[in-house]
């Protein structure tokens, strides 16, 4: 399973979550405490917003701690938003295309879990997928099909009505092919002003999520990046979290 990172706040230096936190990102890359996966080496991803609407893109099939590049940019880049990913490959290819996050326009997204029985479910998932948006998917993932899938469903006026009702598809889709493996879903959307973060499984067994907030700023991670456990806040199973700049962060139940 992956490990990511999405920061909303006063700008910073990407590098000052990447890199220096004693459990920073690309340190649970190498060793991860809270994943089924210990090691995430199979690419990693950086999305940000800068001076423009649509957010800038850096992915590469490298493992996040074998990149040179990753560290000088993360030193050098500031954002007051921005998604961080590194990726154990649940079963597509190790490419620079299935690397997160994934990005359209000026939304971005990225995932940790997979949807059960995806190789039964491609053809049907990746049918739902607009027309308009299809040759824009790039990689062969769960995670993008279910990305592009949220358009199908309004993301840009409702994401939390969106995510609901694309989560129904995929669990109506893997009930008509009797898949009995577990859809377990953890992921982040941004149109580059706002948190989404939603942590869901169709068992008891949702990957981990949790989040911080000080003095307007916000994290959500994977997992906690320091020793300080008790300063961080869990994401209850089967619930969203919205944020927005210098307000309190919201919980919402997936159940509608």
């Amino acid at each position: 399973m992956c490990r990511w990172l999405a920061y909303l706040g006063a700008e910073t230096y990407l590098d000052r979550l990447l890199f220096e936190p004693k459990y920073s990102l690309v340190q649970q890359a190498l060793a991860a405490r809270k994943s089924v996966c210990a090691t995430q080496g199979d690419g990693f991803g950086l999305g940000w917003y800068g001076d423009h609407a649509d957010p800038g893109l850096y992915r590469e099939s490298l493992p996040a701690w074998n990149d040179r590049n990753l560290r000088s940019l993360a030193r050098q880049l500031r954002a007051r938003l921005f998604f961080a990913h590194v990726r154990a490959s649940t079963g597509t290819d190790t490419a620079r295309s299935n690397c997160h996050p994934f990005a359209y326009d000026k939304y971005l997204f990225m995932h940790n879990g997979q949807i059960g029985g995806f190789d039964k479910l491609r053809r049907r998932l990746e049918a739902k997928i607009p027309d308009e948006l299809y040759p824009f998917r790039a990689g062969t993932t769960d995670s993008e099909t279910a990305f592009y899938l949220l358009f199908r469903h309004g993301v840009e006026q409702d994401p939390i009505a969106a995510f609901r009702a694309m989560l129904a598809d995929v669990r109506a889709e893997m009930r008509r092919a009797d898949v009995e493996e577990p859809l377990r879903f953890t992921a982040a959307f941004s149109d580059g002003e706002r948190i989404v973060a939603v942590r869901y499984a169709s068992d008891d067994k949702p990957p981990s999520l949790y989040w911080r907030q000080e003095n307007g700023t916000i994290v959500v991670v994977s997992e906690p990046l320091d020793g300080e456990v008790h300063s961080w806040n869990r994401v209850p199973p089967d619930h969203f979290l919205i944020s927005n700049p210098g307000k309190t962060v919201e919980l919402r139940p997936v159940a509608a």
